[in-house]
């Protein structure tokens, strides 16, 4: 039986008209009627997390790994809050998920009413669209709710996925599941006509220095792509890091550009940008000092985002669009040279890389975990600031990564929400600060047998140390990094997780045997222990070594 609410009926009916199937659900009294409904709906998956914040998280890495909406069911108040930076993630990485949050009637907005507050346009920047549902007294209410629903979950994947709220104001009694079924609600498609020019085919081949730069996409369609990646890469100069290419290697970008330096003639005269952001800040710098005749920026949802500063163009269409279209074009043989001395380069990049044996340190813990699984099948999430920068440079699979508005929050959850619907193992590698932020992800009830944590520990925000001038500041330690003595094993054994520690290498090399064995049953997590400073000079030696 369902609630005798039919806004929430409705709602319901449409979501699964939709084709959503996954929710995570808070607890709450005011949402308790929309939480009953999921759950009760056969074809909905509802699993529990009790963090607003964390439970977004594990939304937006369940989205990540179905490659499909889930919604986020909060109750009212401050609930609703509480998910924003993970609706601001999803919104940069263009990631669906659907925050359903339940609401007082609107007459007790703003009456002192407890956990009251405007619930409407609270984040108003970062929805695709934003509705709220009337409770109907009639046909035309109950048209009017029907179409807000629909409105909503279609503006969902209108900007290449982006998140949506539905707020949904329910009055009392609230418990009340009467309904034997849901109503056959009529549901309304969406349809994307949007195409890549064959006149910019015509003239990228006609290019001497065409160039194919890749900020980060969806796994999916970073897979989806490799072929045409690979293809087009044999004839073109193709420049992305694993958050945008699923192609069994690492591109060496940073690498290259210390070593090119200066040299114009390794510069575009014709780009295209497809996808996000990137990490490597030396290859934004250099694809704004590049001045390319033509810059075209490739996107699905009509943003002009020029991240090179040199857009001329903006296209909307996919990346598979764009990207199958220049793969199989006839590219003149005037940019061999071009190719060839980028390829040149990379390829020693890479050999150098493979022949550098860092000490023992962050670096050669990300190295040793990397070796051993590069091979497997396995999923990986990397959080950022220091490790995601190191996985660039060992990791030959996709990196999941929350490169959105690039926050350490939420990193754990994500993965933990990731894991979740994946069957195979999934690494999260994560420094200090990241893990004690989420470590909340831990307790939340999701299953998690598959996750597989590389915990970073050298007591604070050890990227700091690489900022050449902050270590002129008394402050740095205990403000900006915010040096700690803490560890992670109280909270895997509170929390049923199997914990091992490494100080050197020789238990570096024991544990990440352990953490990456396929007979292994987690959750499992590896903290490793190491020196800010040793890090830092491990991470600053790879880059002098020419």
């Amino acid at each position: 039986m369902y609630s005798d609410k039919e806004n929430i009926n409705i709602l319901t009916a449409l979501l699964l008209a939709h084709g959503v199937r996954h929710a995570v659900v808070c607890p709450g009294s005011r949402n308790a009627p929309i939480t009953h409904n999921l759950c009760e709906a056969k074809d909905m998956e509802c699993c529990s997390v009790t963090d607003e914040r964390s439970a977004g998280f594990v939304a937006l890495g369940m989205a990540q790994a179905l490659g499909a909406p889930v919604v986020v069911c909060v109750t009212s108040g401050s609930a609703l809050i509480n998910t924003l930076p993970a609706v601001v993630e999803a919104w940069y990485q263009h990631v669906p998920i659907i925050v359903v949050s339940a609401d007082r009637p609107e007459a007790m907005i703003g009456q002192l009413q407890g956990q009251t507050l405007p619930q409407q346009e609270t984040l108003k920047a970062f929805w695709a669209r934003e509705v709220s549902l009337p409770e109907p007294h009639d046909e035309m209410e109950r048209w009017y709710c029907n179409r807000l629903v629909n409105e909503a979950l279609c503006a969902m994947g209108q900007l290449g996925g982006r998140p949506v709220h539905i707020n949904v104001p329910i009055s009392e009694p609230l418990f009340n599941f009467t309904t034997p079924d849901l109503p056959n609600e009529r549901r309304i498609g969406l349809t994307d006509k949007h195409v890549w020019p064959n006149e910019l085919t015509a003239a990228f081949c006609l290019s001497c220095r065409p160039m194919v730069v890749m900020g980060q996409l969806q796994g999916g369609m970073a897979h989806r792509l490799s072929e045409s990646v690979m293809k087009l890469g044999k004839k073109v100069v193709v420049l992305g890091e694993q958050l945008s290419i699923d192609c069994g290697e690492p591109c060496h970008i940073d690498d290259a550009l210390m070593a090119i330096g200066d040299d114009e003639t390794f510069c575009p005269d014709f780009l295209v940008y497809v996808g996000g952001t990137l990490v490597s800040k030396r290859l934004k710098k250099f694809l704004q000092h590049s001045r390319p005749r033509r810059c075209v920026v490739v996107n699905d949802s009509g943003e002009l985002t020029d991240v090179t500063m040199n857009a001329t163009d903006v296209v909307v269409c996919t990346a598979e669009q764009a990207i199958g279209s220049l793969a199989y074009a006839n590219l003149g043989c005037s940019a061999d040279s071009f190719h060839d001395r980028w390829k040149e380069i990379l390829d020693r990049c890479a050999k150098r890389c493979r022949h550098f044996a860092p000490a023992y340190s962050q670096m050669m813990a990300v190295r040793s975990l990397c070796e051993l699984t590069n091979g497997q099948d396995c999923c990986m999430q990397f959080a950022n600031s220091s490790a995601v920068r190191l996985g660039l440079l060992y990791s030959a699979h996709y990196l999941y990564v929350n490169r959105g508005v690039n926050g350490i929050e939420g990193s754990l959850s994500t993965a933990v929400g990731f894991a979740s619907e994946k069957d195979v193992p999934v690494y999260c590698v994560i420094g200090d600060l990241s893990f004690f932020y989420d470590q909340n992800a831990l307790w939340n009830g999701v299953g998690k047998k598959n996750l597989r944590v590389v915990m970073l520990n050298n007591g604070g925000g050890g990227i700091f140390h690489q900022l050449h001038g902050l270590e002129n500041s008394p402050y740095r330690d205990c403000f900006v990094s915010a040096v700690h003595t803490a560890s992670a094993k109280g909270a895997c054994e509170a929390t049923g997780v199997d914990y091992k520690a490494a100080r050197n290498e020789e238990e570096l090399r024991e544990g990440i045997d352990w953490i990456t064995s396929p007979h292994a049953t987690g959750p499992l997590l590896l903290e490793v222990f190491t020196d800010a400073e040793n890090d830092a000079r491990e991470y600053e030696k790879y880059f002098e070594i020419r």
